[in-house]
């Protein structure tokens, strides 16, 4: 069009002129600029007329898996002596490998195929459009048309594959799993002493007692392990959100989510998620692989924010919650979250905080400035006054520096429940 109207401009000038001067020179220059638009109006490009077919190896895919696009354009109309086919790709989406354009003649009836390779950022990704561009080989003329389409592209949290994580609720649910319930049945571990009850196996007498009481036996109790609930709490809000680079600190607690929820559903247990911040998002208690879908589509969504009612934690719904159950919460924590924590404690929830360090992550960016470098060291040792306060009120705190590997930092915690947090939830 650009072209078109230099074109037109030209032309006029020299018409004007030649006219004004009475220069028949002027006229002749603009006698080929005239076969030139003439030419270019009778071999014009008609308006395309194409069927559109976009297709994906996944409709989902985990966070940094390539997927692979193709779009296949069939030309149901005249000939086209030159089209500019482009996949509007969206922004958030970028071609890692091949071609999501093309430049190409093509006649009636004849087909071409495009395919390339995508990676995303978490989230639902629409692609709304194509776009055809047909033009004559002079340039002068175009038809422009855009093509709906209505497929998506859904990049979900990334899942780590986590070995067992030894957790310890104050009670346990019927059905058999791998939480230790607290009370004496059938099992592996000892658990303690008791009388002997008609019915008991003989291989459970405890000889050594029995020889002790001769008027009495007893028996040895064992410790049955069963499945558990678990609560999940996501904390988005905003002013917890550090970034750096253009990457936010909650991909990374988003990521640690996805983890642990998957981790606990393949153990057996029961869980459910609370997207706090922003808003109250509250994925009902379920097992298996269909809550683990559930749990990964929420967190597919999850974008930081502000609220005016959640923006302190105290103000969490704990009836979302089985009295005496597993809560973990994934947060870079903030210094007014602390009165809460204790109190969910104390009411007798065994509480595990996932805390990805947000003043490590800031200050690595900021570099070797003395006034930040000052800086982040009181900010270190205000979080770790935090953290022990936590830690001294039988809260379990995980402290993730975000640079390592979450799996090998959540294993070093809770690979195995040590004896003083045992002993903690025995007295309460």
């Amino acid at each position: 069009m650009r072209r078109l109207v230099v074109m037109g401009i030209l032309l006029y000038t020299l018409v004007f002129l030649g006219l004004a001067n009475r220069e028949g020179r002027l006229l002749a220059l603009a006698i080929p600029l005239v076969v030139y638009l003439g030419a270019s109006l009778l071999y014009g490009p008609e308006k395309p007329q194409l069927k559109v077919t976009r297709s994906f190896s996944s409709e989902s895919a985990a966070l940094g898996r390539p997927v692979v696009g193709g779009l296949k354009v069939v030309n149901e109309g005249p000939d086209l002596e030159q089209v500019f086919i482009e996949d509007l790709i969206p922004s958030s989406i970028e071609v890692v490998e091949g071609e999501s354009s093309v430049l190409a003649a093509l006649p009636s009836g004849t087909t071409i195929e495009l395919e390339y390779t995508l990676l995303g950022k978490r989230g639902s990704h629409e692609f709304q459009n194509v776009r055809a561009t047909a033009c004559d080989h002079l340039g002068l003329f175009q038809h422009q048309v855009t093509y709906p389409t209505s497929e998506r592209l859904v990049i979900m949290p990334d899942i780590l594959k986590l070995r067992h994580l030894a957790i310890r609720p104050l009670r346990t649910r019927a059905y058999a799993g791998p939480v230790p319930a607290r009370q004496g049945g059938s099992g592996v571990s000892f658990f303690g002493v008791r009388t002997y009850e008609p019915g008991d196996p003989l291989r459970w007498i405890n000889w050594r007692m029995s020889a002790r009481h001769p008027s009495d036996y007893y028996v040895n109790e064992f410790e049955p392990e069963r499945i558990a609930d678990v609560g999940l709490i996501l904390d988005i809000r905003q002013r917890n959100d550090v970034r750096v680079r253009g990457k936010p600190l909650l991909e990374y607690s988003v990521s640690a989510m996805s983890s642990l929820a998957s981790a606990f559903l393949d153990d057996g247990n029961r869980v459910g998620m609370l997207i706090y911040g922003r808003y109250l998002n509250w994925t009902f208690p379920g097992y298996g692989k269909i809550q683990r879908k559930r749990i990964l589509e929420t967190l597919t969504r999850v974008k930081p924010g502000n609220s005016l009612v959640f923006d302190q934690l105290d103000l969490l719904p704990t009836r979302y919650f089985p009295a005496k159950s597993q809560i973990v919460l994934v947060s870079p924590l903030s210094p007014d979250d602390t009165s809460m924590l204790i109190r969910l404690r104390a009411q007798g929830y065994q509480v595990l905080v996932i805390s990805p360090d947000p003043v490590s992550y800031e200050a690595g960016a900021l570099g070797d400035r003395k006034d930040a470098e000052l800086a982040a060291r009181i900010a270190r040792l205000e979080r770790e006054l935090q953290l022990r306060y936590l830690r001294r009120a039988g809260v379990q705190v995980v402290d993730w520096q975000v640079d390592q590997p979450f799996d090998r930092v959540i294993h070093a915690t809770l690979a195995r429940t040590p004896q003083w947090h045992r002993a903690i939830g025995t007295v309460l």
